[in-house]
């Protein structure tokens, strides 16, 4: 790896606990979402790359999990023998073309990750898919998904997807990561009502909107956008993790329904003062880095929230202080972690 400041690395740490952590491979599955990946680098495949016939790839017909990555396949062929698969990834490869994979009715897992797909076709009749990977392709509408209805998890993540669309069949979905794109609006969503984790990290987004009808959601990502005020999540009263780093917010506001949440991320902003948060006590996580906080007793705010780990503050003008680690220690005596560092008794 090449080395980075530990500024660097903890801009990172910082966006990669907002990201999903199931779509991709180790490497890329940190950095997704908030931008950290190169688009114009190879995520693992390397696109001058000759592809292979099927013919001279060994197919195994009782095998249930089937794993094809980075095998340099250009075409989907030849897999009607798979007709016992329940997960298939062709991850990493030179696929174009989602096609031929109408035999295998039985599959519940897809994993297409890194490939040149251009569009979402020909799934119909996978009709017993719980999960769906198609990140890092060339895809820019979400279409032709009415037939999965026992579809759990979506990703699609670094595609160039402009709207939130053609979802309203998809009921039973519990994970959407749309993370990478270039979507500009929250909507269409009111039909995701199992809806458990929202992942929009990286987009063009500009105002939180449109998520009154989801009620199960304890996930939302929305790291890396253009979001200036915190609104909109008067009915999401079983949110446990927020992640807005990285945006343009000037105010701690917003959140009185949302009590049960246990990690806020509010780094890389432009907040002035800690506040409004007095009634958040299952925080655990509290994330203000790279903001405008500078007064001591605004950490007055985290009083209340008894099981408080982990606090950051670094970048702030007050840690130019020279007591900056104590203060926070004798003012937050549960915090067990001050930015980075763990604290030693």
């Amino acid at each position: 790896m090449a080395s980075v400041s530990v500024g660097e690395l903890q801009e990172m740490e910082v966006d990669r606990r907002g990201e999903s952590e199931e779509s991709g491979d180790d490497e890329t599955r940190r950095k997704s979402i908030n931008g950290d990946v190169d688009p114009s680098q190879p995520t693992g495949t390397s696109k001058e790359e000759s592809p292979v016939d099927m013919d001279t790839i060994t197919l195994d017909p009782e095998e249930e999990d089937v794993d094809l990555v980075h095998c340099r396949i250009g075409k989907i062929e030849g897999l009607e023998v798979l007709h016992k698969a329940k997960t298939l990834s062709l991850r990493q490869n030179l696929i174009k073309k989602i096609e031929n994979l109408e035999s295998l009715s039985s599959l519940q897992e897809l994993d297409l990750y890194d490939n040149q797909i251009r569009k979402l076709e020909n799934l119909s009749n996978l009709k017993e898919l719980e999960l769906l990977d198609v990140s890092f392709n060339i895809l820019r509408k979400v279409e032709n998904l009415e037939e999965l209805t026992k579809l759990k998890k979506l990703f699609l993540v670094h595609n160039k997807v402009t709207a939130i669309s053609n979802l309203d069949h998809l009921t039973g979905l519990e994970m959407l990561e749309l993370g990478s794109n270039r979507i500009r609006v929250i909507e269409n969503l009111d039909a995701l009502s199992s809806l458990q984790s929202l992942f929009l990290g990286t987009n063009k987004i500009t105002k939180l909107q449109n998520l009154d009808s989801l009620h199960n959601l304890t996930v939302l990502s929305i790291q890396s956008n253009r979001i200036t005020k915190i609104e909109g999540l008067q009915n999401l009263v079983n949110l446990k993790e927020l992640y807005l780093s990285h945006n343009g917010v000037e105010v701690i506001e917003g959140l009185e329904n949302n009590k049960k949440l246990t990690t806020l991320d509010v780094a890389a902003n432009r907040v002035k003062k800690i506040e409004n948060v007095s009634h958040l006590t299952e925080l655990q996580e509290f994330w203000m880095n790279d903001n405008q906080i500078d007064n001591w007793s605004d950490l007055d705010e985290l009083k209340n929230a008894k099981s408080l780990e982990t606090v950051y503050l670094e970048r702030n003008p007050l840690q130019k202080d020279p007591q900056y680690r104590r203060k926070i220690m004798l003012a937050l005596p549960s915090v067990r972690q001050i930015d980075a560092t763990f604290i030693r008794f």
